[in-house]
């Protein structure tokens, strides 16, 4: 017999067994475990970050439970089972990849989303937008209406010109900061889409790269106030030419 098969059967079985003794999971609702599952999902995200295929591991048989404990909740009332949810995704991925089931042709990859697109549109979606989930964060968001609206042909022809509109988005930021407006939130919103946008155009994930980001300037803070609290000083004490010097050691030595 196929192992993942038993592998799946296993962990099903588990899950009754859970649902049924342990008092904890009995107690756990659809509600319940929502901001478990997401708190599972950042914790993936880092896994993946750190190219920690061992974390990893883990972390994708966390977010399986979940899937796994939803499906169980959802047919003690009678509304759905594992069984439903693993072939409804079934159907779908062949419904959507015609170019694969079918006789459709996608020899690229902008081919392929544009079609998906189109094919949830006929599927009664009266927005391509409609999929994007309301609580993403909003650069991950700002990403992802990009992504939907290329997929229909509502997008800039190079990357040149994207480039244009952010500074022309942070032209106008400039002006509304220097008359004190209350549309600086609003200007500041716009460069952040746009630069969002260009991201997309150059081949850089926003999200990963910010993320890359802040992981490097928490290794270097922290080298820094390393440095710092070994030499018997405070940095209320210092000034920012004096913490410039830590700053410029710690990018020389952890990157």
């Amino acid at each position: 017999m196929d192992k993942r098969l038993v592998a799946f059967e296993r962990l099903l079985n588990i899950m009754d067994d859970l649902r049924e003794k342990c008092p904890w999971d009995r107690k756990q609702t659809l509600e319940s475990l929502r901001h478990l599952t997401i708190e599972e999902t950042y914790e993936l995200a880092d896994a993946i970050m750190d190219n920690d295929l061992d974390e990893l591991k883990g972390e994708i048989g966390d977010i399986m439970l979940h899937m796994v404990f939803y499906s169980k909740i959802a047919s003690e009332q009678k509304a759905f089972d594992i069984t439903d949810v693993l072939n409804a995704i079934c159907d779908k991925l062949v419904h959507r990849h015609p170019h694969i089931y079918g006789d459709v042709v996608a020899e690229d990859e902008a081919t392929v989303k544009a079609n998906w697109e189109k094919l949830k549109l006929k599927e009664g979606k009266k927005s391509v937008l409609q999929g994007v989930p309301r609580s993403l964060p909003s650069l991950v968001k700002a990403a992802r209406i990009q992504e939907k609206v290329k997929g229909i042909g509502f997008d800039w022809d190079d990357s040149k010109q994207v480039l244009a509109k952010v500074h022309e988005e942070l032209g106008e930021l400039e002006k509304e900061v220097e008359n004190d407006t209350d549309q600086i939130e609003q200007e500041f919103g716009d460069v952040l889409f746009s630069m969002i946008n260009y991201a997309r155009f150059i081949g850089v994930n926003p999200e990963t790269a910010l993320e890359r980001t802040n992981k490097k300037f928490i290794k270097r803070f922290q080298f820094m106030e390393k440095e710092i609290n070994e030499k018997d000083k405070k940095f209320e004490d210092m000034n920012l030419e004096e913490m410039d010097v830590y700053w410029e050691k710690a990018k020389k030595s952890v990157g």
